[in-house]
């Protein structure tokens, strides 16, 4: 077995022992990262890994591979469907926004109006999963690991408060092809590793197609420095690691002052 699953099982089981919990719980999305998180949980405490499935007008095809992940690793999954809650939840958030003043309703040129209406539309979805995973952790006083790669960590791909609000990151220091690494390594079937990953925000969505480049430039960029991508795309990566600094850090507070004398 691959030294460093084993590692990253000992670290998860050492982290659910301090934390007093009695095991993890895992978002199944379908895709390559949970599939490997799930069995890593799945290695770190055997019999005290519960997999969730959470569809929310999701490609069926989703499901399938989120089952077929739980089942290799002889994990008890269930299925929680999102639509109803998310769809009147968003009925209700965007009847609330239009209710505000008009000097204060978002302002956007014929060309913004998609992707600035798209993003909030879609963070709801990982926010309802967060809500969700950690009703499932609370009741069987479990922990929430996260699927989030070094990859995706790094620039920020992520919803914050929603896939990053867990309790555990067990694959956050690897990146994209150290998890394919490790998922071969698991056997894990094979139509997981090679489907395109997505975090299925939207019909036809990919993170490739999203981000703007592929995870092998990514990753060359972060594996051998910024001398091995095109200037412009260095600029890129940096740019959105800087605007994502505050996903990865607690919300700033005022600086202290001293009492008035």
């Amino acid at each position: 077995m691959h030294t460093r699953a084993k590692d990253i099982a000992e670290w998860l089981k050492e982290r659910v022992a301090t934390a007093g919990s009695r095991g993890i719980v895992v978002g199944l999305s379908g895709g390559i990262d949970s599939a490997v998180v799930v069995g890593l949980a799945a290695m770190a405490m055997p019999g005290h890994v519960v997999g969730v499935m959470l569809p929310c007008h999701s490609d069926p095809q989703d499901a399938i591979d989120a089952k077929a992940a739980a089942d290799h690793f002889k994990v008890p999954a269930i299925t929680v469907d999102l639509a109803a809650a998310y769809d009147t939840l968003l009925t209700d958030l965007r009847q609330g926004v239009a209710s505000l003043p008009r000097e204060q309703q978002p302002v956007s040129t014929a060309d913004q109006v998609d992707i600035k209406m798209r993003v909030p539309i879609a963070n709801v979805k990982p926010r309802l999963r967060m809500t969700s995973l950690y009703f499932v952790a609370n009741s069987l006083n479990y922990l929430v690991a996260g699927t989030g790669n070094r990859s995706e960590l790094t620039i920020g791909y992520f919803t914050k408060y929603g896939d990053g609000g867990v309790d555990l990151l067990p694959i956050g220091r690897l990146l994209k092809s150290e998890v394919r690494t490790i998922a071969r390594e698991l056997n894990i079937p094979a139509p997981i590793i090679d489907k395109a990953p997505s975090a299925g925000l939207w019909q036809g969505q990919t993170d490739e197609s999203e981000m703007g480049f592929s995870y092998a430039d990514l990753e060359s960029y972060l594996a051998k420095g910024p001398q091995r991508v095109a200037p412009a795309l260095g600029l890129k990566i940096e740019r959105l690691a800087r605007a994502s600094d505050h996903k990865r850090a607690l919300p700033p507070t005022p600086d202290a002052t001293l009492p008035d004398e």
